[in-house]
């Protein structure tokens, strides 16, 4: 779907309401601009994204293997 919008006084973007429902914006959140090859590309910011990203990367990584690792760095 295609949407329209103007920008007024200051540079402001007003994003249409149903885009908003779309992609789950709500007042005071915050979004992401990118230039593409095309145009912008719009997302919502995942303020968690840093935390999932370092879940993902240490998911099944127990403690106790990470402190055996760091032992093992060490010399213990």
């Amino acid at each position: 779907m295609t949407y329209h919008a103007k920008v007024i006084a200051g540079g402001k973007i007003v994003i249409p309401a149903d885009l908003r429902r779309e992609l789950g914006i709500k007042d005071g959140d915050s979004v992401v601009m990118e230039r593409g090859p095309d145009g912008i590309n719009l997302r919502r910011e995942d303020p968690d994204a840093a935390l999932t990203s370092l879940r993902e990367a240490f998911k099944g990584y127990s403690v106790d293997q990470f402190l055996r690792d760091r032992r093992a760095d060490w010399g213990e």
